[in-house]
């Protein structure tokens, strides 16, 4: 890798270049230009190869990128071309949903566990997972090889879990709650609020009609 300080912007840009060259790949396409990448992903082409850039060297002059080999490379320089096993805390609707969600796994990450701290949920199965109660996140987490943490529990819940999660040594924390959470500062935590999106829909909308 060439740079440590790749701009957040890029990482995500990088996750639909992947979505992108996976779908080109399943309709047969084995090489691809580009300038048609750019606009498969709806970017310019400088711009890609400027994100490319921070991880090495891809695509040949005058033929353009071999589908197959950019998905890997940035599959590899990402940190996916294994599989990371998650812990999900707060088995509501949310939780729930994710649990269903099996591309989870197709994508390198597996939801190998399900905490709950409500009394009528501990020891059910769901999605052939036992819902276990936090407090035994600790022992199970080194046992399981549990790295990333999914908080997706109410918001007064979310610190609670936080703690859990932290508590077992968890290395990175995805929280869907709508709360902010205090964690030590090795801990990298990323927030999904879909209401986010929503706004900046309606602030779009909005300005187009002025």
């Amino acid at each position: 890798m060439k740079s440590e300080h790749i701009p957040k912007a890029t990482i995500g840009r990088l996750a639909v270049y992947i979505q992108v060259l996976e779908n080109l790949l399943r309709d047969g396409n084995d090489v691809i230009s580009s300038e048609k990448l750019a606009r498969a992903c709806s970017v310019n082409s400088s711009q890609i190869r400027k994100d490319l850039a921070y991880f090495g060297e891809f695509g040949v002059r005058g033929v353009g990128y071999y589908v197959q080999e950019l998905i890997t490379s940035i599959k590899q320089s990402l940190g996916i071309d294994r599989v990371w096993k998650c812990a999900l805390i707060g088995v509501g609707n949310m939780g729930t949903a994710l649990l269903r969600h099996h591309d989870f796994e197709k994508r390198g990450f597996k939801i190998a566990a399900a905490f709950d701290c409500d009394p009528d949920k501990i020891g059910r199965e769901f999605e052939n997972l036992e819902i276990v109660c936090p407090t035994h996140l600790k022992e199970q987490a080194p046992e399981m090889g549990l790295e990333i943490g999914i908080i997706t529990t109410p918001p007064d819940r979310a610190q609670r879990a936080a703690n859990h999660l932290v508590d077992a040594n968890i290395r990175g924390i995805i929280n869907f709650a709508p709360a902010r959470i205090n964690v030590p500062a090795h801990i990298p935590v990323e927030y999904v609020d879909f209401f986010d999106h929503l706004y900046a829909i309606a602030f779009q909308i909005t300005l187009g009609n002025d």
